[in-house]
């Protein structure tokens, strides 16, 4: 049934006369509140240039150049007047990077914007070249404690990205869709992949105990391309949240991996078929859940989302393929001058791999 147009005025009334009252009460304690604590940055990318605004409420603004009334600043000629004043805040505490070097600020524009309460800075920079990665920070008023600055990048004319940073966060990038942009994406994630192998022991200290039995190079790199190919397909899951299961559930798992290949070594010894490569390919799945929650930690550009994933997976072999080169390497030479040494290195090892891994689970469970 349509409601009627009386009917619907009356609802709309009455809504309007909730919102006037709801305002009256919240107005009683405050002559003038203070607008929502917000700024907002636009940045807009082109090959030749960066361009945009950047909109302060006029109340911190007034605060922090000394003014004693905001209102002053809907008036355009008292903004000229204290132009400087308020270019030096945007430029002193809002700072943009091309590809690491600060670009120049160019000012087009300071206006008050009508009905809101607020002063808008038009702004430009030239570029040198097309930009891959922009270094974006602000930290307004670090005074205001709920402050917050909205950045919003165009690119092609459209909305391309958007992030909120405040007083704790107060700095973000923003990798840019050109070919710049995805060669900077490729680089930056192929060094966070190796990065994050290299400040692992215990996906170290995994691999290693799958390397500790031996075998040709060719062998040894099979194994942990299959530890790769596991823990790519739940990196990607993870990242896309198809599947994201808690770090309470995933961190005492990878441990449990760790004394399991540590066991597998020590106790049960050389078989006649090698399924190091299975066991590498299923707790590799285990281990993408926790390279998801490094990669979340960064923040996956959106416009670059595959690259990335695959990125930071090359890295990743990379770091492990140097594990196997040093480790195997190592151990060959040591089977090959000293036969029962190497044995009793592989036992020690073995047990040192368990004994580390039953310690992490322990420590991700009980001491938790």
């Amino acid at each position: 049934m349509t409601r009627s147009r009386a009917g619907w005025r009356g609802a709309w009334w009455a809504r309007l006369g909730g919102l006037v009252l709801l305002a009256t009460l919240v107005g009683a304690g405050s002559l003038r509140a203070h607008p929502a604590p917000f700024s907002y940055l636009d940045i807009k990318v082109t090959p030749a240039r960066l361009e945009g605004s950047l909109v302060l409420h006029d109340i911190d603004v007034a605060r922090e150049i000394g003014l004693p009334a905001p209102q002053v600043l809907a008036d355009p000629a008292m903004v000229a007047r204290h132009l400087d004043a308020i270019v030096t805040l945007m430029t002193t505490r809002t700072a943009i990077e091309s590809d690491g070097a600060p670009i120049t600020w160019e000012i087009d524009g300071v206006q008050p914007v009508p009905g809101q309460d607020a002063v808008a800075i038009a702004w430009h920079a030239r570029l040198t070249r097309a930009p891959g990665v922009l270094g974006i920070g602000a930290r307004l008023f670090p005074g205001e404690a709920n402050h917050q600055t909205f950045v919003t990048v165009y690119e092609g004319g459209e909305v391309r990205w958007q992030e909120v940073l405040d007083r704790e966060r107060y700095r973000t990038e923003y990798f840019t869709g050109t070919r710049q942009g995805r060669w900077a994406v490729l680089k930056r994630f192929v060094a966070s992949g190796v990065h994050h192998i290299a400040i692992g022991p215990d996906h170290i200290l995994f691999i290693i105990g799958l390397l500790l039995p031996g075998g040709t190079l060719r062998r040894l790199l099979a194994i942990v391309t299959a530890f790769t190919v596991g823990h790519s397909i739940t990196l990607a899951l993870a990242s896309l949240n198809i599947v994201d299961p808690p770090a309470r559930v995933v961190e005492p798992l990878i441990a449990l991996s760790i004394v399991f290949v540590g066991a597998d070594t020590l106790f049960v010894g050389r078989r006649d078929r090698d399924v190091r490569l299975w066991v590498a390919l299923v707790f590799g799945l285990v281990h993408g859940f926790g390279f998801a929650s490094v990669l979340r930690d960064q923040g996956l550009p959106a416009g670059a989302l595959g690259v990335s994933l695959f990125a930071f997976n090359l890295g990743v072999e990379i770091g492990q393929a140097a594990i196997v080169v040093v480790v195997a390497s190592a151990l060959a030479a040591l089977r090959r001058r000293a036969p029962r040494a190497a044995e009793r290195l592989v036992l020690v090892g073995s047990a040192v791999v368990l004994l580390a891994g039953a310690w992490w689970f322990l420590e991700r469970t009980w001491f938790s």
